[in-house]
This record gives structure tokens, sequence and C-alpha cells, in this order.
């Protein structure tokens, strides 16, 4: 089954919805990463949340987020635009823990929890817009919830959820975003509280086969949903062997001629999809 996610609205237009499939996507960050499971469950929740505040954006805006806990997992960033593109690293792959007293992955472990959390937006103006808050949790759908609480000021209930195999690939990945826009009833958001708190984990949802569209039906059960917009969702890398080019220009002339002269070339990796860019003497000296 192919990723999607879907935008929603509910409770007469007083509450909007996102919720996602996002295990390919995962998997494939996963497999250039080569994470160990906790690490792959922190990276994979924050992939799943970053590509659905990239379905709120138009256009060619695109947005960057930052979770930097102080956790021995180090940083974790993700990418992601208004097409549905989304791509992220960590900085310490291979971070694996025993399961928490809950029996789950012991994300906030690995991620810690006395750092920030910061969102980039670039909307295509002269300046980017920028929040960061503290790291309340760690557990990264908590974190983004009080995000969109403070930064954004649009009371939001954030969850994703990751499930990994035992041969470390992943088994299913998903979430959801649900916000309250201005003007909704207190009976309505009363409502929400309730339910949200008592909604079974989202990446087991994923696991039974449920599609995002169903995930959303359960949720607001008895509600009328009208679903808005179903979009695909792929991993996808913004690298090329040209934007390379331009970063070795970047250096300078004299650092280049170091690079013909005492390396013979040069070689350089992409943080996000792990992918090697070569660089002989000649196409060094065709850049000079």
């Amino acid at each position: 089954m192919s990723d999607y996610l879907i935008k929603a609205t509910t409770f007469n237009g007083m509450v909007r919805a996102y919720a996602i499939r996002s295990t390919n996507t995962v998997e494939e960050a996963r497999r250039r990463q080569d994470t160990w499971a906790t690490a792959s469950a922190a990276m994979g929740r924050t992939i799943t949340i970053a590509a659905m505040m990239g379905a709120m954006l138009k256009g060619d805006d695109s947005i960057t987020v930052k979770v930097e806990g102080g956790g021995p997992i180090g940083a974790i960033v993700a990418d992601a635009n208004a097409r549905r593109e989304v791509r992220g690293y960590v900085t310490n792959p291979h971070v694996d823990f025993d399961l928490n007293a809950k029996g789950k992955l012991d994300v906030s472990r690995a991620v810690g929890t006395t750092g920030s959390l910061s969102v980039v937006k670039d909307l295509g103006l002269r300046d980017f817009f920028t929040g960061q808050v503290p790291i309340v949790s760690g557990e990264i759908s908590e974190d983004f919830t009080y995000y969109f609480a403070t930064s954004e000021q649009v009371p939001s209930a954030v969850g994703a959820g990751v499930l990994v195999n035992p041969d470390q690939t992943i088994l299913a990945s998903g979430g959801f975003i649900v916000q309250v826009m201005p003007g909704a009833e207190d009976a309505v958001i009363d409502k929400l509280e309730k339910r949200i708190q008592s909604f079974p984990p989202i990446s087991s949802l994923v696991q039974e086969g449920k599609t995002p569209e169903e995930i959303l039906e359960q949720l607001f059960a008895g509600e009328s949903l009208k679903i808005h917009e179903k979009m695909p969702v792929m991993f996808k890398c913004k690298c090329s062997k040209e934007r390379l080019e331009n970063a070795i220009l970047g250096l300078g002339k004299e650092e280049i001629e170091k690079m013909i002269e005492e390396d013979h070339g040069a070689e350089a990796s992409c943080h996000f999809c792990n992918e090697t860019y070569t660089f002989t003497e000649d196409e060094l000296r065709a850049l000079l």
C-alpha cells in the first residue's frame, strides 16, 4: 500500500484534521540512515509529522524541523514541502534501548528532554518564519503539540507512531494532527479531548491495515467527516552533484587547489540520503 495523507474537517468546520500512512517513507529513511529501532522510531515520528506540516503549505513553500533534546540520538532533522516530499536524518543512527516501563520503544530516553524543537518555514518571502519551543517530553508528538499551541497559537493534538520489526525494518508508521479552529465551541473541545485520550496507538491502527480515512472516521465516530484532499507522500531528497559543485565552489580557489594537490579529488555525502558524490581531479580543475 502506498503512503498518502488526507486533509479533512469535521464538527461543521470547527475542527481541521490530517492523517497519514508513512510506513514506506519512514522505511526508506531508515534504510538510507541504517537506524536502529529506537532511533528509527524517533526519526520516523519526526518525518511523519513534518510531512503533515508540509501539507499545510502551498506552492513551493517548504519547512524544516529540528529536534534537539540533548539525548544520545543527537539532533533529528526533517524537511518537507507542499508537494508532500519529505526527507530526514538523525545524527546518531545507532541508538537503541530496552523497552520502557510501558513496553514501548524508549524514544524519550533517546531524544532527551533538555533541548528545543525548532521549525523554520520558507514561504517564499524575504525572511523565514522561525518558531522554537523547549522539549517537553522527548516523545516527539507531545513536543509538536506544545509547539502548535505555543508558537502558532493553534490548539492541536498531534499523534505519531512507528512499529519496528525484529530485523529493524519498519512494520507500520502513521500519524494525525487535529486542530481546533477559532470560534470552536467548548463542548466540541471537551469531546475531542476525551476521544484523543482514549484513542488507540496510531501505529497499531496502521498495522491493522486501517487507512488514513478509517483512522479519522474512528476518531470522529458519529460526526460528519468531510475529506478535502488525498495526497501521496514520499521520501525524496533534493541533493545532486550540481548542488555539491556549488558548495565546493563556495569553499574558494585555495581550498579547491588543496583538494587537487593533496587529496587528488573530493568525496562528499548527503546527510539526508547518504548518497555519495565523487569529484575527480579533472572535475575540480573544471570548477576552477
